[in-house]
């Protein structure tokens, strides 16, 4: 999986000839060493970078290697223990597995006997996948060539989170390597079970232990690959909230319909649970299959403010339309709207969406049966200053209400949103760090997707929460998942980009 000699020799010489910085029209990347000229110990970290290049490569494919699945109870103990392994080989120490009610989270800590406490947050699970649907098996973690991107590593997992997160480790490996202190002291909190909505993830954070630990803390960060294809950050204040749920109709709770499988003839005297699900599903939205019909659902949801729209306006103008739609697929945004307006649907609305439906029979040919039962899964996104249970409630009332009570309702995880000031120390080290490095950062009223951040910004924390981190991918979620290793674009970070951007991150925070 080793790169050819002449590619090594290439990527050595970029990182190394960051030296003479962006006035000579080199990458962001490039200022880390300049600066360095002022900091020793931030160049002796530095130089390790791309001698270690290797090693933290195959520190990631070998970690996609073993997907941690929370859904399919899939690698456990195995995920978390090596978590906790890949903790203690990056320096931190104290390392244990915090036990929850459901999949066990890691914690560890780092005193490098500094003035600043910060915390990191990592989850060591991935989402599910199907094999078939990929280009490249989900598991290798091969390096794939991208057209305009350069070779990156694709696999479940590879973004989301394990790329950004190995990144992270392997800058404090770069640390000891080079025999140098951090210059602030760490506190990693991990769970494994944010791919399902983090439902015990706050047991990890109650633990008398990692409580006092995070009460030292200044704030709390995600290692993330924030750029886009053309190189560009945003700085999140903020993400929805998140609750997943079951929907399932059934024969035996409804009282109507068979209470098994029955040939699909009888469909002429006996009620159908799956039809009297869709019928369920249909009250959700509006007419136009879009807008959330709940009733009271809007009440609590913030709008935006003036400031957060003249951000979502800054982006616009920024970012090209047309490279986005290109990303997902998509030829047209919702009731047609522009792109300004459909980036200010996206921050400000929450919604009621379909992840997947299941019922009866799925397999090759027809098989003519009357399924006895039929399930709907969902997430709704909440936005400020909505909460999880309320959301549910509504959502429960709501199906009562439209003689749908029989309908079990199960939400297996969810969560309230978050929201950190742009003010805050954290926030503004985070644009000042982007800033050095070249980049123009835009403030960014919050993430569309999801994390508990609400364990952090809610009481009795409180401490503000966001994301940092150069390099590129995407895919989260779906086939073909991909993190940057080697980039052809000197605007966009590879690896050993990614890996020094937290470098001075470090120092920043410093």
């Amino acid at each position: 999986m080793s790169e050819d000699k002449d590619r090594d020799l290439s990527r050595r010489e970029f990182v190394q000839g960051t030296v003479s910085g962006l006035a000579l029209g080199l990458a962001p990347a490039a200022v880390l060493a300049a600066a360095s000229g002022k900091d020793a110990d931030k160049t002796a970290v530095l130089a390790q970078i791309p001698k270690m290049h290797a090693e933290n490569l195959k520190r990631l494919q070998e970690w996609i290697a073993l997907p941690s699945i929370a859904a399919e109870n899939r690698n456990f103990p195995q995920g978390p223990e090596y978590m906790a392994k890949l903790a203690q080989d990056a320096g931190f120490t104290g390392v244990k597995l915090i036990p929850t009610s459901g999949k066990p989270g890691v914690f560890g800590k780092i005193d490098a006997g500094a003035r600043t406490t910060m915390a990191i947050y990592f989850m060591y699970d991935v989402k599910q996948f199907i094999p078939e649907e990929w280009s490249s098996p989900p598991l290798e973690a091969r390096l794939v060539q991208k057209a305009g991107l350069g070779t990156v590593c694709m696999g479940r997992g590879a973004v989301n989170q394990k790329g950004p997160e190995n990144s992270f480790l392997s800058a404090l490996m770069a640390f000891k390597a080079a025999g140098k202190k951090l210059p602030v002291n760490l506190v990693l909190v991990c769970e494994g079970e944010e791919e399902i909505a983090s439902p015990h993830f706050h047991e990890v954070i109650a633990t008398p232990d990692v409580l006092a630990e995070l009460k030292r803390c200044v704030g709390v960060f995600m290692p993330e690959a924030g750029q886009d294809r053309d190189g560009g950050v945003q700085v999140s204040l903020g993400a929805k909230g998140v609750v997943e749920l079951e929907l399932i109709s059934s024969g035996e709770k409804w009282g109507r319909g068979p209470a098994h499988d029955v040939h699909s003839s009888l469909e002429a005297a006996v009620d159908s649970p799956t039809w009297h699900l869709v019928q369920a599903l249909n009250t959700l939205v509006e007419k136009d299959g879009h807008t959330p019909a709940v009733e009271g659902f809007f009440d609590k949801a913030k709008p935006l403010t003036a400031a957060q729209e003249q951000m979502i306006k800054e982006h616009a103008a920024k970012t090209a339309e047309a490279t986005v739609k290109q990303v997902l697929g998509v030829q047209h945004w919702v009731h047609d709207k522009n792109w300004v307006d459909s980036l200010m649907l996206l921050e400000s609305r929450p919604t009621i969406n379909i992840e997947g439906l299941v019922g009866g029979y799925t397999g090759p040919g027809g098989k003519t049966v009357l399924p006895h039962k039929a399930v709907a899964k969902i997430d709704m996104r909440l936005v400020p200053d909505m909460t999880a249970a309320d959301t549910l409630d509504k959502l429960k009332a709501h199906l009562a209400k439209h003689g749908f009570a029989d309908i079990e309702v199960n939400m297996s995880g969810g969560y309230d949103p978050t929201q950190t000031e742009p003010g805050s120390k954290l926030i503004q080290t985070q644009l000042a760090t982007y800033r050095k490095l070249g980049l123009d950062p835009q403030l960014w009223p919050r993430s569309a997707g999801s994390w508990p951040g609400y364990v952090f910004t809610d009481a009795p924390l409180k401490l503000p929460a966001g994301h940092f981190g150069l390099g590129h991918g995407t895919g989260a979620h779906a086939p073909d998942e991909y993190y940057l290793i080697e980039s052809s674009n000197p605007k966009v970070q590879g690896l050993d980009g990614a890996i020094a951007s937290f470098v001075e991150y470090l120092y920043a925070l410093g």
